[in-house]
């Protein structure tokens, strides 16, 4: 990994593009808008009231940290991924939920707010249905029934590199699927070992030898739906994707998507170019060991995550991250949405 600490080295491409950045908010900044969101109601009794509200919030920001996270949204040559440091969090924190789904002994809402305002500023988030109930804030920690799966409730085995993806009748899973995530501590885990690991695409392509790159960029493999879809629909079965490539793209700006739950490799070139890939993501990627105060912003187009092993002792003190789902606009998955929910697709 090019970084172990709580921080990150930035990487750069061919091209001296830099994938990782670091944003801190002042602490006069943090304290000012603590004292606004504290003052704020549960964000889910009205999200669109809330996010408009949120947003007012947010502009406060000082102009070269606020162009600083609009243009993390908004531009093909900007970093894949940034560390915002130093946020508020809540005054209390009642334990992790259990469950993998939200506390309900949460009395205060700055996490949320925290969440849903970096969020905003990236575009809209939005729900799946398939993915924590069509929630549009999820709470990402160890259930002990998942522990050994490659999904979010894991904690036993390496998540392995992966894009946050969603099964489509379309036959594609990298259409419908969020833009972009924000990852925020509400609490690390026990020993502050969690990593969280980002690669991006420029630098993968970059460190890939030319012959693989080149298979990753034909259409030689197969997506297999997310987890929750195959366990919660699908009863453990595969779903495959039609046959899609990893890579794509412009060279120079180019995307990539693998599944978390497996990919099939249609030939045994595509098989060993797949093994490769997983490989070089660990060589090129960033770390971080996220602690409260502190959110990723990760464009799911522009590169992949991974997150270490850790152990979780179910005592309600646990690794607890809220996550979002961001898409630029929800005009393009129209066709998904449901009729209960503007904001939450099937």
């Amino acid at each position: 990994m090019t970084a172990t600490t709580d921080h990150g080295v930035p990487a750069t491409t061919p091209d001296t593009m830099p994938t990782f950045a670091e944003i801190a908010l002042p602490d006069a900044v943090r304290d000012a808008l603590a004292e606004r969101l504290a003052a704020l109601p549960d964000p889910n009794i009205d999200i669109d009231r809330s996010t408009a509200k949120l947003l007012q919030i947010f502009a406060t920001l000082p102009t070269e940290l606020l162009q600083q996270i609009l243009d993390f949204g908004r531009h093909v040559d900007t970093p894949g991924v940034a560390l915002v440091s130093n946020l508020p969090v809540d005054a209390v924190l009642p334990d992790t939920p259990s469950d993998g789904g939200p506390s309900t002994d949460k009395t205060s809402f700055v996490a949320e707010g925290v969440l849903l305002g970096l969020s905003g500023l990236l575009g809209e988030p939005m729900g799946v249905l398939t993915e924590k109930a069509g929630q549009l804030i999820h709470d990402v920690v160890p259930v002990p029934g998942g522990s050994k799966t490659q999904t979010n409730q894991g904690s036993e085995v390496f998540l392995n590199f992966h894009s946050d993806i969603m099964h489509d009748v379309i036959g594609r899973y990298d259409v419908a699927n969020p833009d972009f995530l924000v990852l925020s501590c509400l609490r690390a885990d026990h020993e502050g070992i969690a990593g969280t690991f980002y690669a991006d695409a420029r630098d993968i392509s970059a460190a890939l030898p030319p012959a693989t790159l080149e298979t990753l960029r034909s259409p030689l493999f197969r997506l297999n739906a997310p987890g929750s879809y195959v366990r919660d629909v699908a009863d453990g079965q595969e779903v495959l994707s039609d046959p899609v490539p990893m890579i794509s793209g412009h060279t120079s700006y180019p995307e990539i998507a693998i599944s978390a739950n497996g990919v099939q490799p249609l030939t045994s070139g595509a098989r060993e170019a797949l093994d490769t890939l997983q490989e070089v993501c660990g060589q090129v990627a960033h770390s971080v060991r996220l602690r409260p105060g502190q959110a990723l912003l990760i464009n799911n187009r522009k590169g992949v995550h991974a997150r270490s092993t850790f152990t979780a002792r179910y005592d309600g003190q646990d690794r607890w991250l809220q996550r979002t789902y961001v898409r630029r606009s929800l005009w393009n998955v129209r066709y998904r949405v449901t009729d209960d929910n503007r904001r939450v697709h099937y």
